[in-house]
């Protein structure tokens, strides 16, 4: 029987842990562990096709795979066309852990708009557009701990207990840097077209 005063240190650590959102499902650290949700919210003129190569030139920056998931399309009304698409960025750090970013763009009212811009003429899109990035660490993605027999659960779980320090610190924290830099650039790019391009 443990003595209760180390009890009570186990549950004010349980109860931290829990704070930190590290104990999901019975494990200290959850195999698939979402970051806080960002969102870009904007209306005015922009350069989408610049601003969809800024994405992917962040994301090569950083190692990442860009895909893209889904797109939707649908017809014009009288207030202009509605796009949606959702793009996937992932890159693998070791034999153990992957980052992977989703990015939700939902665009309402588009009109080409065509704009002088240092004495040539440049089509742009003006537009609401609503972005949303999400953020997931996902552990053990080759499965080979999730897959394996309860021995090789058990012994998985007991080593994110010893290790969640280093696991916040070496993956988590690095990732959500990651999505909060992702934020900054575009709505770095927004501001400045905004500004280049104001009406």
């Amino acid at each position: 029987v443990f003595p209760k005063a180390l009890l009570a240190k186990g549950n004010a650590m349980k109860k931290f842990l829990q704070g930190l959102g590290f104990l999901k499902g019975g494990g200290v650290f959850s195999y698939d562990t979402p970051t806080r949700d960002l969102f870009i919210q904007y209306e005015g003129l922009f350069d989408f096709d610049g601003m969809y190569a800024a994405i992917i030139g962040w994301a090569k920056n950083y190692g990442f795979m860009w895909h893209e998931v889904d797109y939707k399309h649908k017809v014009p009304d009288a207030y202009g066309a509605e796009q949606e698409f959702k793009w996937s960025m992932t890159k693998r750090i070791d034999p153990y852990a992957v980052y992977e970013i989703k990015v939700h763009t939902h665009v309402f009212e588009m009109q080409d708009v065509e704009v002088n811009a240092g004495g040539k003429k440049k089509t742009l899109t003006k537009a609401r557009m609503y972005m949303k990035i999400i953020g997931t660490l996902k552990l053990d993605w080759q499965k080979k701990i999730k897959g394996g027999n309860k021995l090789a659960r058990s012994l998985g779980d007991l080593w994110t207990r010893i290790f969640v320090h280093d696991l916040s610190g070496t993956y988590w924290d690095t990732l959500v840097y990651r999505i909060y830099d992702l934020q900054h650039l575009i709505k770095g790019y927004l501001d400045m077209q905004t500004k280049k391009y104001a009406f």
